[in-house]
Parts: structure tokens; sequence; C-alpha cells
């Protein structure tokens, strides 16, 4: 008798121990007869080994009640019979592993009345619609519709850990899987500049990310904190964010995120005027982003990597006025930043635009800032991206108000600024 590999595969799904397998089994026989029971982590194991082809009816029923499906189906026998082929993976369960982010909206919930555990498959399938969301803020920029998509993902994994029974390990999953999609939630709002929502986010995510025990989740929390503090301009607030990311373990263990938090003290540093700290922070962060090396991370932190640090490097430039170092940083991130982040694109071109206006080139940057709504194609620019074009404007029409490329923009913008 080998292996029994369908037992193995459910207790990895479930994502619990042989240990606590045997208590909830002991849970299920004490509410049934009144007496903990006799199963222990060996009873278990000489399952999983094949030892034992066919358990006692109590701790049989135990199983049944904790995976909630006969016994048979986790790969046991009954006495006097020959075992079964394996049987080929149920068609609903094959159809909602590979089904997309909104076939998954459709089926966790449906599933919930009918499991009564929830494993690690859940949170991989909870969890799925995460990198289309991220890929949507990368291409478009943050808006109504996404931020009520993240919302709703973060509450299936909310309702999958209150509803179903899982194990610790589980549970903290779920949770961080909720954090994730509510931070998502919280920079589409930062992104388009809604920043009250934002906020009332970004505190639950902080709740969510404690729960789960996740210091990365944590991380991005102080993050968007970060650069929530200098949207608002409260940069004491933002810098304190900042370095309580250059805090994290996280950052202790992979040199990119390390790089991505002393950016962030750089900017924030910046508006506050203090230029040494400032340039020093961003030398870090280059420093820190040359140690880096591949491995997985979360899909949101997808767009840092050298073209971003050159944007930040940009903003910290323009931020102590010197516009021809942030000019020049502005094109390296434009010649090195990948095609999906069109957004980011817009943002670095807006800036560019920002930079060359503050050197007198009032025609070029004129042109420039024309690209940036070319580059979005017709879609609503970002809140972000229209609040850059807007420090642009003023700029422009303080420098040189009655040129034709001015006057040419101005009709530009207006138009766009004037859409619904």
């Amino acid at each position: 008798m080998g292996d029994n590999i369908a037992l193995r595969q459910a207790i990895a799904e479930l994502g619990i121990s042989h240990a606590e397998l045997a208590h909830r089994i002991n849970e299920h026989t004490e509410s049934v007869s009144g007496q903990y029971g006799t199963c222990n982590e060996r009873t278990v194991h000489n399952w999983v080994a094949g030892k034992t082809g066919w358990p006692n009816a109590k701790q049989r029923a135990g199983l049944e009640a904790v995976f909630d499906c006969p016994a048979e189906q986790l790969g046991f026998t009954p006495r006097g019979q020959r075992p079964a082929s394996p049987p080929e993976e149920p068609v609903r369960r094959r159809t909602f592993i590979t089904a997309g982010p909104p076939a998954v909206a459709a089926v966790v919930a449906p599933m919930l009345a009918s499991r009564r555990t929830v494993g690690l498959a859940d949170v991989e399938r909870a969890n799925a619609g995460l990198q289309t969301l991220d890929a949507l803020d990368d291409h478009q920029g943050g808006h109504v519709a996404l931020e009520r998509a993240a919302l709703a993902g973060a509450q299936q994994a909310i309702d999958l850990q209150q509803n179903g029974t899982a194990s610790e390990r589980v549970r903290q999953r779920l949770f961080g899987v909720a954090a994730a999609y509510t931070a998502t939630a919280a920079w589409s709002c930062i992104d388009s500049r809604a920043f009250d929502q934002a906020r009332q986010h970004l505190d639950r995510c902080a709740t969510l990310a404690g729960l789960a025990r996740d210091s990365t989740a944590q991380l991005r929390v102080w993050n968007s904190i970060a650069i929530l503090g200098n949207s608002q301009k409260r940069y004491g607030d933002a810098v304190a964010a900042a370095r309580a990311a250059q805090a994290s373990r996280t950052t202790r263990r992979d040199p990119l995120f390390a790089s991505l938090a002393h950016a962030r003290v750089a900017v924030s540093l910046a508006n506050l005027g203090d230029r040494q700290a400032a340039l020093r922070s961003i030398g870090f962060a280059g420093e820190a982003l040359e140690r880096t090396t591949d491995q997985p991370r979360p899909s949101w932190v997808a767009f840092y990597g050298p073209a971003e640090l050159h944007v930040l490097t940009a903003i910290v430039y323009e931020r102590l006025g010197n516009a021809e170092q942030a000019e020049g940083a502005s094109h390296r991130a434009l010649g090195t930043l990948p095609e999906q982040f069109r957004r980011n694109r817009a943002l670095a071109t807006a800036r560019l635009a920002l930079a060359q206006v503050r050197q007198g080139d009032a025609a070029l940057a004129a042109h420039t800032a024309t690209s940036v709504i070319d580059l979005m194609g017709g879609a609503a620019l970002s809140g972000r991206v229209r609040t850059a074009l807007g420090d642009f404007h003023r700029e422009l029409l303080t420098l040189s108000a009655t040129t034709p490329s001015a006057r040419e923009w101005a009709d530009r913008f207006r138009n766009e600024w004037n859409r619904p």
C-alpha cells in the first residue's frame, strides 16, 4: 500500500499540520460523543503513508466533517474493496482554478454555502484578481471602478475567513489578501486625489496587515501614507511614514523595498527643503537598487525599478529647484520605463514639461505637455496627472501667456480639463 496522495493533497490545501488535523478530528468526536477523541499525529501519519487504509468509524466521521467529503474521496478504501483509481479532479474545481477574476467573484460566494473548510487553494483564488487590478492601474490610473473592484475583492477574502473553517495560517493569508485589495483601493483614491477616502482605506488596511502579520503589507501602508502626506503637503507625516517603511522587516530582507523606502524619504525631505539629506537618501536608494536580485514579489511593486527611481530623482531635483537635473532624470526615466506603465509615463512626461518651462523653453515645454494628452489616447486623466498638468499650465502662462504655443496649449488643456 503506497502513500495516500489524495489525503496528502487535501491536508496541504487546507494548510494545516498533522497535529492540527488530529485535534480537529478529536474535537468532532467530542461534539458527538461528549468525549475527546484519541486521534494523534502518528495516526494521521499512518493514514498519509498508506499504512492505515480505512480509519475506525469515529475517526472516519471526524475526517469527513473536517474535509466535508466522503472518506473515499480522501483516498481511503472500505475493507474488502479494491482501491479505486484516483478520481479526476471535479470539473467545477478545475473550472474555478482556471477562471479569470470575474468568474472568481461569481463563484466564491456560492461555494461558501456548501463548504465548511477553507484552504490555501481558496486563498490563491481570492488573490487571483490583484494582478489584473494592478495592471489596470498601471495603464489607466486610479478611478472609482477600480476602487470598488478592489474593495469587493477584499470583502470576498474577509467572507472566506469569517464563514469558513480554516487553519491559523490560512486565516492570516486571507487577511493578507484583504489587506492587499484594500491597499489597492487606497492607492486608487490617492491617484484620483480622493484623499479622505484614501486615508480611511489605509486605516483599514493597517488593521488587516496587522492581523495578517504581513510585514510587506505593512510596508505598503507606510509607503502609501508617505505619498498621501506629500500630496496633502503634510511633509512631516510623509517623512515619518517613509522612515517607518525603512524600519520594516521587509526592507531589511529585500534591497528593492529598501530602495523604494529610501526614495520616499528623499522626496519627503526634498519637500521640506532639506537638500543634503534628500540627495543622500536618493543616493542610498540607488545603491540599494543595485543590490536587488530577481525574486517573487507582490504585483503592486512591479512599477518600481530603475525607471521609477529616475522619476523620483526628478521629483527630488524639482523640489530642490534644480530644473536642469530634473529634466535629465525625467529623460532617463522615459528612456527606460516599461511600455505597460502608461499612467507613470504620462506623469513623467508632465514633469519633464514642468522642468522645461522652468528653464524658459515655453515652446518645447508646451509640445511635451501636449504629448501627455496624446499618450493617454482619449482616456480620462487620473487626478495626479491632471494636477501635474495644472501645475505646468500655471507656470507656462506666467512665463509666456501670449505666444502661439502657449495659446494652443491653453485651448487643448481647457478642453481636456472640461471633459466629464
